[in-house]
């Protein structure tokens, strides 16, 4: 296993698969994702692919991100619901319009937005 660091400010280069990739994203965090309409805010982190064979070979293989990449755990939101969500980095970009996630755990896990970013409770932190 590569060690992985935090950096939230590391730029993402997806061609680098040799290279561990450094987490660009953040808890709290609002992102949407690049190819489907949907957006969330983040929770959790995983330095690299850490879910099913089942859920990854799910995916058409032509979308299909890398598992050397930090994966995402989303309170994710569409148009018609609300679900837990679980994203490549090289799939995520940050939300610009500032809006609220809507999903109805953020208020169990956040205290509210500070700025751009979900700030977590302080009985969540691990």
């Amino acid at each position: 296993m590569t060690d992985t660091k935090f950096n939230p400010g590391a730029a993402f280069n997806p061609g680098a698969a040799d290279e561990a990739a450094l987490a660009t994203f953040t808890i709290g965090d609002v992102v949407r994702h690049r190819l489907f309409p949907f957006r969330g805010v983040i929770f959790d982190v995983d330095p690299e692919f850490n879910n099913s064979d089942e859920w990854w070979e799910s995916i058409p293989e032509q979308v299909r991100p890398r598992k050397d990449q930090p994966f995402y755990h989303l309170l994710a939101e569409n148009d018609e619901s609300a679900y837990v969500a679980y994203v490549s980095q090289q799939n995520l970009i940050l939300e610009a319009d500032g809006e609220p996630v809507q999903h109805p755990a953020v208020q169990q896990m956040f205290t509210g937005l500070e700025g751009s970013r979900y700030k977590l409770r302080p009985e969540i932190r691990n």
